[in-house]
């Protein structure tokens, strides 16, 4: 009993590591498109896993192999497993215990006049822990897209909007598969109102905007590596077992992110061996206040990485019990995110939805006070400490663009 214990406390820690390289993945496409370069981004990868998780176990043959080689997964129960563990330990709401609020949370809309196979629906409700409706896309579509969007916007507690543009939802679509994500988290150590002040931040195009700077004179986690920093801020955790924390990645060079970006992602043990462990204390200390919405349709972003076959016929056969399965594919994926920061904390929200349709350690000795001012392009990521797992990922290049 205890050794198949660990070996599922084995698997389960591969499969988050697996999730943290396909999050960073992720991460170096998007934040390199060079139509986003002068765009704040924020978005979040795990939300985005957990919609192809749920598709990928509704599909089989060479689609299902590509879903699970893009997931890094050797089967629908490594998934199943993973998204099991998330929704009812990683990701469950901390406020209770005096830590993060957290709400992650599925949903799943079918066409009223197909059935769902017996198996399928039931490792929705079982391991997805997903919300069922029977809906009527072909004569009612735009108003279940307002219904998604309700979903939406109850479940991130307002923050995410307007989901599904006008027209996304048609008489054609069968199947919605959404995830919604809501983090709220407040500092360990809060900063003071009465010292935010404004300071220049630079842009890329060698222009500087006006940008309230928070500040602090308290030691903080910052280790300075090789052309760039590294700031980590602590959410208060409470009785909570968890650690959450997020992370200010900042070039030394003022044009310096897309370098950086691609150093951060490129490497999968980057963020073990550089995010800061200890406390340093401080000199000029300051960053922005911000917050910035983001929406993107994903499919060929996806496609670019390689995940074509959900995007045609054939290979999402186990979803429903009817003739019509040989006829859908996946005909777009929404994500919307939001992030705010502020002296208080952090607010956080994605929600990312796809269409079914079918066509007709290490601690080095104290060094010396560290500066860390935040006043030109940088990275930031939303983390939890124990598992790694990476909820939001994003650049700011201008805080005053929302």
């Amino acid at each position: 009993m205890a050794r198949r214990r660990m070996m599922m406390q084995n698997l389960i820690g591969k499969s988050f590591t697996n999730l943290t390289n396909i999050s960073m993945n992720i991460t170096k496409h998007l934040l390199s498109n060079q139509k986003l370069k002068e765009e704040n981004v924020v978005f979040s990868p795990l939300s985005l896993n957990t919609v192809l998780s749920m598709i990928a176990t509704g599909s089989e043959g060479p689609t299902q192999k590509q879903l699970l080689s893009f997931l890094q997964s050797e089967s629908t129960g490594d998934l199943k497993s993973l998204c099991s563990q998330l929704v009812s330990s990683v990701l469950s709401d901390g406020a209770p215990a005096g830590g993060p609020c957290l709400s992650y949370v599925n949903g799943v809309w079918v066409e009223q006049t197909i059935p769902l196979q017996p198996s399928f629906k039931q490792l929705m409700n079982t391991d997805f822990k997903a919300a069922f409706a029977a809906v009527d896309f072909v004569n009612k579509a735009n108003e279940v897209g307002e219904e998604v969007n309700f979903w939406a916007e109850k479940e991130t507690k307002g923050l995410i909007k307007n989901l599904l543009p006008p027209g996304s939802v048609n008489s054609l679509t069968r199947l919605i598969f959404a995830n919604a994500l809501y983090f709220k988290g407040v500092w360990k150590q809060q900063f003071d109102t009465t010292k935010t002040k404004d300071y220049d931040f630079d842009l890329l195009n060698g222009k500087s905007v006006k940008v309230p700077f928070m500040t602090s004179k308290n030691d903080q986690f910052i280790s300075s590596l090789d052309g760039f920093k590294v700031l980590g801020l602590p959410y208060k955790q409470g009785k909570d077992e968890r650690a959450f924390s997020i992370y200010f990645f900042l070039p030394d060079k003022k044009d310096g992110l897309s370098n950086l970006i691609d150093k951060v992602a490129s490497d999968s043990e980057f963020l073990e061996r550089n995010l800061p462990r200890r406390k340093v204390e401080v000199g000029k200390f300051r960053i922005p206040r911000f917050n910035i919405s983001f929406e993107i349709e994903a499919s060929e972003l996806l496609k670019k990485l390689g995940l074509a076959l959900p995007f045609t016929l054939g290979g999402l056969t186990k979803m429903v019990d009817s003739p019509i399965s040989q006829e859908l594919y996946v005909s777009g994926i929404f994500q919307k995110s939001f992030i705010e920061v502020n002296e208080e904390g952090t607010k956080a929200a994605a929600v990312t939805v796809s269409f079914i349709s079918s066509r007709s350690r290490y601690s080095p000795p104290p060094p010396p006070p560290i500066d860390f001012v935040a006043d030109h392009p940088f990275l930031f990521l939303i983390r939890e400490e124990f598992s790694g797992t990476i909820l939001f990922v994003g650049k700011v290049v201008n805080p005053l663009d929302g």
